[in-house]
């Protein structure tokens, strides 16, 4: 992790440095962008961490498409305006580092709107999500990371911590599922990232390309 943390930029005439750790669900994006950021700590930069998953849509707005849909899994799971605004924009170039790190409750399904909180000059800012190489975000990044795990193997820790299908061709999971081979097609995820890592082995991340 600390050979990832190095080839993190250096910030801009005080700026901050935004990280992208995208990769499928179950991959270990919270948990790998968790230790990116106590890497880089002890390097002794500060850090603001992210989860593009406290920017869901509401209930209404994910299932519109039906609750089964993939496209629907692929086009509206998150609320990119409000990301953008609270987030990528006021911790941008020329932006005024204060942000919000969260506009959604899940357990309540309701939106948030927290204080701002303020990023210190030059802090780096890791965000884990989903996506995070789609059209509308790929060109935010200074540094992006995608973590390539197949779909059994991320299926099967999905089970694990969620209690799915083990299965990733199960009709239960053709949401996620298609809905993120969706995303492989149109966006070229692992192609866009500046870092492709093998991430099977959570303990032993390794690097495929970067």
């Amino acid at each position: 992790m600390a050979r990832v943390a190095r080839c993190v930029p250096g910030a801009v005439d005080g700026g901050c440095v935004r990280v992208a750790v995208d990769g499928p669900d179950g991959s270990g994006k919270t948990s790998f962008a968790d230790d990116l950021a106590a890497a880089l700590r002890a390097l002794g930069r500060p850090v603001v961490r992210i989860s593009l998953d406290d920017f869901l849509n509401l209930r209404t707005v994910r299932y519109r498409q039906g609750r089964h849909s993939p496209q629907g899994f692929w086009e509206d799971s998150y609320d990119y305006a409000r990301f953008a605004a609270d987030v990528l924009t006021p911790l941008g170039p020329g932006g005024s580092r204060r942000y919000r790190p969260a506009a959604y409750d899940l357990k309540t399904d309701t939106m948030l709107e927290p204080e701002p909180s303020t990023a210190e000059a030059e802090t780096v800012v890791v965000v884990d999500g989903l996506f995070l190489h789609r059209d509308e975000l790929a060109a935010a990044w200074d540094f992006s990371v995608f973590l390539d795990v197949p779909f059994p193997v991320t299926a099967e820790r999905m089970a694990h911590r969620d209690g799915t299908h083990p299965d990733p061709e199960h009709p239960t999971m053709r949401r996620y599922v298609e809905g993120q081979r969706i995303y492989f097609r149109t966006c070229f995820p692992h192609q866009r990232a500046g870092i492709l890592i093998d991430n099977r082995d959570f303990d032993a991340p390794r690097i495929v390309r970067g």
